[in-house]
């Protein structure tokens, strides 16, 4: 315990640890829906869509502004881009956000070797760092992440009637576009607030783990929601508990945790499962 406590005296701890907290909350309760909703490419799209804005915005070192600040807009765009694709395109949804994807990735990484080079702060914004949240990072994420919360509170019935079935949602006067439209913004400004501290390539693991950990045995969609949230700042915070005491990628190393957790919880419900139909058949 003293360890933790000297652990969580450092500054960037301190930051890491409350910034993380609220990505992971943000994340886990949207990534029910976009799980549910097959959408999880999405937010694998708009995290490789974030690096190539991020990378841009390093290279022109735009004064009065971050890189975060910067990525936020063209995110959002991107993320009712892609909606719009995989709802509407002549391209198969899955295909096209693949090529947006990997060509923002792509993007991203020739300008930052044009200019500044494959610098830490590229590294970060990759593969994620810990020291890398300065003071405006965390303010900025506090806000977006809030923002993303009382949203999600204010339109969780509507959220919850698109996921489970858009059609009848339509047919009782929800304007189920809109609300798709809510879950791809709020999806956007996650995978921004959480890009520097997971990487591009990792902060979509925050979105689809605790959705599928918690689905293994929980079957209604507000438990199932409670727990996704339970389990992402659980795994999060030993993540970072792990990566601090073995000098690991604290990224990686809180996905890692998370597929621990998947594979538990995959195994106590396939286990309860049985149990359940043996019940079932005596």
């Amino acid at each position: 315990m003293n360890y933790i406590i000297e652990m969580f005296s450092h500054e960037f701890m301190q930051k890491a640890l409350i910034g993380g907290v609220l990505v992971s909350l943000c994340a886990s309760l949207l990534g029910v829906s976009l799980v549910l909703k097959r959408y999880s490419m999405i937010g694998d799209g708009l995290s490789h869509v974030g690096f190539g804005a991020l990378a841009i915005a390093s290279a022109a070192n735009i004064a009065y502004i971050t890189p975060v600040e910067f990525a936020i807009p063209i995110v959002v765009v991107a993320a009712f881009f892609l909606l719009r694709i995989s709802e509407n395109g002549k391209l198969k949804g899955d295909a096209a956000i693949a090529v947006i994807s990997t060509s923002a990735l792509a993007i991203g990484i020739t300008v930052a070797s044009m200019t500044t080079g494959m610098n830490t702060d590229i590294n970060s914004y990759l593969f994620g760092s810990i020291i890398a949240l300065t003071d405006k990072d965390l303010i900025l994420s506090i806000v977006l992440s809030a923002v993303v919360l009382v949203m999600f509170v204010l339109f969780y019935n509507k959220i919850f009637a698109v996921t489970f079935d858009e059609s009848f949602a339509k047919a009782t006067g929800i304007r189920a576009n809109v609300y798709n439209m809510i879950i791809a913004l709020l999806t956007a400004l996650t995978i921004v607030v959480g890009m520097k501290m997971m990487g591009s390539m990792l902060i979509t693991s925050l979105i689809i783990f605790p959705a599928l950990t918690s689905m293994r045995v929980c079957h209604r969609f507000k438990t199932v929601i409670l727990f996704s949230a339970v389990i992402s700042v659980v795994c999060f915070v030993t993540g970072l508990i792990m990566s601090y005491v073995y000098s690991t990628p604290t990224g990686a190393g809180i996905v890692i945790v998370n597929l621990c957790a998947f594979l538990i919880f995959a195994l106590i419900g396939s286990i309860s499962d049985k149990i359940s139909a043996k019940n079932n058949i005596k």
